[in-house]
């Protein structure tokens, strides 16, 4: 029986295509952090921090600090204040970026659902942001903290891996006290969301987006759009699920 749902955020509860999202961001970032880099240094620093925390699996570490860790080594700046300031630009600057993303009315339907059912629902979106960027694209998809209570939403700040590392769902799964047979991922993104959750014996459900393909040899348990999953839902679907996946 399914207890626990876990989503991806991006592309999936919220229209934003990273190949438009992205520059958009390094631009806003690179021009906030002038006072400290150059803009273009600044986009090589961001991403070489980012590629660390990439490729981190210590549990004894979070996303977090492998970030400023690799940052502070990169540029010698004071990791406490350039942090604070981060956390005004996500506050307000961040925000400009709304406008590249696409609400998807869907979505609350969904939760409304899915928490009228008792379910526990993640947002399993890949943690390499912090929290306050995540809160905002949550309320840009109309799904606030604010309103549902979710078990977990995966953060640079809480989580010790990334996608796709199966040890990234494997600690949500600890975290919520879910079992995999009990477990449903919902994303778009076949390498990321798809074959790692499916490896750890996850339910899945792939977002399927004209041009996207699966890995070879992933299978996922059921796959349509977002509308297609809530007729599934309004359908008992999630109780047809089994240990065997």
């Amino acid at each position: 029986m399914i207890k626990t749902l876990l989503f991806d955020l991006d592309d999936t509860l919220l229209g934003n295509d990273m190949d438009i999202f992205l520059p958009h961001y390094f631009s806003l970032a690179g021009h906030f952090a002038q006072q400290y880099l150059p803009e273009d240094q600044f986009k090589q620093v961001l991403l070489l921090a980012s590629r660390t925390m990439i490729e981190n699996t210590d549990p004894g570490v979070t996303n977090n600090d492998v970030f400023w860790l690799r940052f502070v080594e990169l540029t010698g700046l004071d990791r406490d204040i350039v942090e604070a300031d981060f956390d005004y630009f996500y506050r307000h600057d961040f925000q400009q970026l709304q406008e590249v993303t696409e609400y998807t009315p869907i979505a609350a339907q969904i939760m409304d659902n899915c928490f009228r059912q008792g379910l526990q629902v993640v947002i399993a979106t890949n943690p390499m942001f912090p929290r306050r960027a995540i809160e905002a694209r949550l309320a840009w998809a109309g799904i606030p903290v604010s309103k549902y209570p979710y078990a977990l939403v995966t953060a640079m700040e809480n989580m010790h891996a990334t996608k796709p590392h199966e040890v990234y769902y494997e600690e949500i799964l600890r975290e919520v006290d879910s079992r995999p047979h009990e477990s449903l991922m919902i994303g778009d993104d076949g390498r990321r969301d798809i074959e790692p959750a499916s490896n750890l014996g996850i339910h899945t459900y792939w977002i399927q987006l004209p041009d996207s393909e699966l890995p070879q040899g992933i299978m996922p348990t059921a796959q349509g759009s977002l509308e297609q999953l809530a007729h599934l839902f309004d359908d008992g679907w999630l109780s047809t699920l089994k240990e065997s996946g």
